[in-house]
Protein backbone atom coordinates (compact mmCIF):
# COMPACT_ATOMS: atom_id res chain seq x y z
CA UNK A 1 0.00 0.00 0.00
CA UNK A 2 1.13 3.49 -0.83
CA UNK A 3 1.98 6.06 1.79
CA UNK A 4 -0.06 9.25 1.88
CA UNK A 5 -2.22 7.63 -0.98
CA UNK A 6 -5.51 7.38 1.12
CA UNK A 7 -7.11 9.82 3.39
CA UNK A 8 -7.22 9.60 6.95
CA UNK A 9 -9.86 7.70 8.82
CA UNK A 10 -11.90 8.16 11.20
CA UNK A 11 -13.25 5.47 13.36
CA UNK A 12 -15.36 7.60 15.69
CA UNK A 13 -16.63 10.37 13.43
CA UNK A 14 -19.56 11.84 14.21
CA UNK A 15 -22.99 12.24 12.59
CA UNK A 16 -25.35 15.02 12.92
CA UNK A 17 -28.73 15.10 11.31
CA UNK A 18 -30.89 18.59 10.95
CA UNK A 19 -33.38 16.96 14.09
CA UNK A 20 -30.37 16.57 16.71
CA UNK A 21 -29.68 13.34 16.29
CA UNK A 22 -26.12 11.85 16.70
CA UNK A 23 -24.11 9.21 16.03
CA UNK A 24 -20.89 7.78 15.33
CA UNK A 25 -20.27 5.88 12.44
CA UNK A 26 -16.44 5.49 10.90
CA UNK A 27 -15.63 7.55 7.71
CA UNK A 28 -13.35 9.78 6.22
CA UNK A 29 -14.54 13.34 8.02
CA UNK A 30 -14.51 13.90 11.26
CA UNK A 31 -18.03 15.18 11.26
CA UNK A 32 -21.29 14.38 8.90
CA UNK A 33 -24.27 16.38 8.38
CA UNK A 34 -26.89 14.76 7.17
CA UNK A 35 -30.95 16.33 6.73
CA UNK A 36 -32.58 13.21 7.35
CA UNK A 37 -32.14 10.24 9.80
CA UNK A 38 -33.75 6.96 11.14
CA UNK A 39 -35.26 9.07 14.12
CA UNK A 40 -36.85 11.75 11.97
CA UNK A 41 -37.42 10.37 8.19
CA UNK A 42 -41.39 9.44 7.62
CA UNK A 43 -41.08 5.52 6.49
CA UNK A 44 -39.88 4.83 10.28
CA UNK A 45 -41.62 7.39 12.14
CA UNK A 46 -45.16 7.01 10.52
CA UNK A 47 -45.44 10.71 10.52
CA UNK A 48 -46.22 12.22 7.29
CA UNK A 49 -44.52 15.70 6.97
CA UNK A 50 -42.74 17.32 3.98
CA UNK A 51 -39.23 18.06 4.49
CA UNK A 52 -38.02 20.73 2.75
CA UNK A 53 -34.71 20.68 1.13
CA UNK A 54 -32.93 24.33 -0.17
CA UNK A 55 -36.82 25.30 -0.39
CA UNK A 56 -38.00 22.64 -2.99
CA UNK A 57 -41.32 22.97 -1.30
CA UNK A 58 -41.22 26.89 -1.93
CA UNK A 59 -40.10 26.71 -5.12
CA UNK A 60 -42.72 23.99 -6.26
CA UNK A 61 -45.98 26.29 -4.28
CA UNK A 62 -44.75 29.17 -6.64
CA UNK A 63 -45.40 27.29 -10.00
CA UNK A 64 -47.99 25.78 -9.15
CA UNK A 65 -49.24 29.90 -7.78
CA UNK A 66 -47.80 30.89 -11.20
CA UNK A 67 -49.73 28.10 -13.12
CA UNK A 68 -52.91 28.84 -11.90
CA UNK A 69 -52.45 32.61 -12.55
CA UNK A 70 -51.92 31.67 -16.21
CA UNK A 71 -54.81 29.16 -16.27
CA UNK A 72 -56.85 32.28 -14.80
CA UNK A 73 -55.76 34.78 -17.46
CA UNK A 74 -56.71 32.07 -20.20
CA UNK A 75 -59.32 31.26 -19.15
CA UNK A 76 -60.33 35.15 -19.17
CA UNK A 77 -59.33 35.23 -22.57
CA UNK A 78 -61.38 32.04 -23.49
CA UNK A 79 -64.36 33.49 -22.25
CA UNK A 80 -63.94 36.87 -23.92
CA UNK A 81 -62.80 35.80 -27.19
CA UNK A 82 -65.68 33.08 -29.64
CA UNK A 83 -64.30 30.17 -31.41
CA UNK A 84 -65.46 30.75 -34.71
CA UNK A 85 -62.72 33.70 -35.84
CA UNK A 86 -59.50 31.69 -34.29
CA UNK A 87 -57.15 31.48 -36.67
CA UNK A 88 -55.77 27.36 -36.74
CA UNK A 89 -52.30 29.21 -35.65
CA UNK A 90 -53.59 29.86 -32.34
CA UNK A 91 -53.56 26.75 -31.34
CA UNK A 92 -49.87 26.39 -31.77
CA UNK A 93 -50.01 23.13 -33.69
CA UNK A 94 -47.00 22.14 -35.62
CA UNK A 95 -46.43 23.51 -39.51
CA UNK A 96 -47.61 20.38 -41.46
CA UNK A 97 -50.68 19.70 -39.34
CA UNK A 98 -52.01 23.43 -39.88
CA UNK A 99 -51.39 23.01 -43.96
CA UNK A 100 -52.86 19.71 -43.94
CA UNK A 101 -55.89 21.10 -42.18
CA UNK A 102 -55.95 24.64 -44.64
CA UNK A 103 -55.83 22.33 -47.88
CA UNK A 104 -58.95 20.12 -46.08
CA UNK A 105 -60.58 23.51 -45.83
CA UNK A 106 -60.57 24.24 -42.11
CA UNK A 107 -59.44 27.60 -41.27
CA UNK A 108 -60.16 28.36 -37.97
CA UNK A 109 -61.20 26.41 -34.97
CA UNK A 110 -64.75 26.54 -34.79
CA UNK A 111 -64.26 24.44 -38.49
CA UNK A 112 -62.44 21.59 -36.76
CA UNK A 113 -65.11 21.71 -34.06
CA UNK A 114 -67.90 21.54 -36.73
CA UNK A 115 -66.12 18.90 -38.83
CA UNK A 116 -65.62 17.04 -35.68
CA UNK A 117 -69.05 17.24 -34.51
CA UNK A 118 -70.33 16.25 -37.94
CA UNK A 119 -67.88 13.32 -38.97
CA UNK A 120 -65.68 12.53 -35.54
CA UNK A 121 -61.79 11.76 -35.81
CA UNK A 122 -62.06 9.66 -39.25
CA UNK A 123 -63.32 13.06 -40.97
CA UNK A 124 -60.26 14.90 -40.19
CA UNK A 125 -58.33 11.28 -40.56
CA UNK A 126 -59.13 11.52 -43.91
CA UNK A 127 -57.57 14.48 -44.48
CA UNK A 128 -53.69 14.02 -46.57
CA UNK A 129 -50.57 14.09 -44.34
CA UNK A 130 -53.28 14.18 -41.14
CA UNK A 131 -52.77 11.48 -38.77
CA UNK A 132 -53.40 10.67 -35.40
CA UNK A 133 -50.54 11.72 -33.65
CA UNK A 134 -51.79 15.52 -35.25
CA UNK A 135 -55.38 14.96 -34.33
CA UNK A 136 -54.48 14.21 -30.54
CA UNK A 137 -52.37 18.02 -30.90
CA UNK A 138 -54.93 19.21 -32.51
CA UNK A 139 -57.91 17.82 -29.13
CA UNK A 140 -54.97 18.58 -27.17
CA UNK A 141 -55.00 22.32 -27.74
CA UNK A 142 -58.72 22.89 -28.07
CA UNK A 143 -58.89 21.60 -24.43
CA UNK A 144 -56.30 23.84 -23.35
CA UNK A 145 -58.16 26.64 -24.64
CA UNK A 146 -60.91 25.48 -22.45
CA UNK A 147 -63.35 24.36 -25.42
CA UNK A 148 -65.61 21.58 -25.16
CA UNK A 149 -64.97 19.31 -27.56
CA UNK A 150 -67.96 17.00 -29.20
CA UNK A 151 -68.22 13.24 -27.59
CA UNK A 152 -65.60 13.74 -25.55
CA UNK A 153 -68.32 13.32 -22.28
CA UNK A 154 -68.69 9.67 -23.65
CA UNK A 155 -64.92 9.17 -23.56
CA UNK A 156 -63.79 10.11 -20.26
Amino acid sequence: MKAELHPKYFPQATVICACGNTWKVGSTLATVKTDICYNCHPFYTGEQRIVDTEGQVDRFLKKLGARQKFMEKREAQVSKAKPNNWALNELGLNKRAVEALAEGGYTTVQDVLDGLTSGGDEKLLALARFGRQSLTEVKKAIRTLGLELPGSEAAE
